[in-house]
C-alpha cells in the first residue's frame, strides 16, 4: 500500500492512528505531494498535474493499493478524486483528518479510513424509482 498525501505532513500521532486504523504495525510508505495551486487555473488541469506528481505508471495506478489523504480545498479534492477514479477504476479510500475538540493549539487526528467505493455501492441501492 502507498499513501498519497496531498495535505499537511502527517504528524507522528496521526501516523500511529492511521496504522492502527489499517490494522498494521508499520505505516505504509507516504508520498507527500504539495498542493499549492493557482486558483485561476482550470481544475481538470490541476487534478491531472496533481495525479501525475504521484509518479505512478498506468500499471501501478491499476494494481497498487492506494490510500489518499486528499487536499483540504473541496473543489480540488473533488477533481482529484475524479481523476484518480479514472486512473484506478474505482474510488480510492481516503483518510478522514478532523480537528481534536478543545485542543490548544489546534490539533488534528486521523479519525477514520473511508472506503469511498463501498460508500458508492451502498448509495446505489438507495436510487429507487420515484
Amino acid at each position: 500500500m502507498l499513501i498519497l498525501n496531498y495535505a499537511h505532513p502527517l504528524t507522528t500521532p496521526q501516523q500511529a492512528q492511521i496504522a492502527a486504523l489499517l490494522g498494521v504495525a508499520d505505516l505504509p510508505p507516504v508520498r507527500d505531494l504539495p498542493t499549492q495551486i493557482d486558483r485561476q487555473r482550470p481544475l481538470a488541469e490541476v487534478a491531472t498535474e496533481l495525479a501525475d506528481a504521484a509518479g505512478l505508471d498506468a500499471t501501478e495506478w491499476q494494481t497498487m493499493p492506494l490510500l489518499l489523504n486528499p487536499p483540504a480545498l473541496a473543489p480540488v479534492a473533488s477533481a482529484l478524486l475524479a481523476e484518480l477514479h479514472g486512473r484506478c477504476g474505482y474510488f480510492v479510500p481516503i483518510i478522514h483528518i478532523r480537528p481534536v475538540a478543545g485542543s490548544l493549539p489546534p490539533a488534528f487526528e486521523a479519525a477514520e479510513i473511508v472506503n469511498l467505493q463501498s460508500l458508492r455501492e451502498t448509495a446505489r441501492t438507495r436510487r429507487g424509482s420515484a
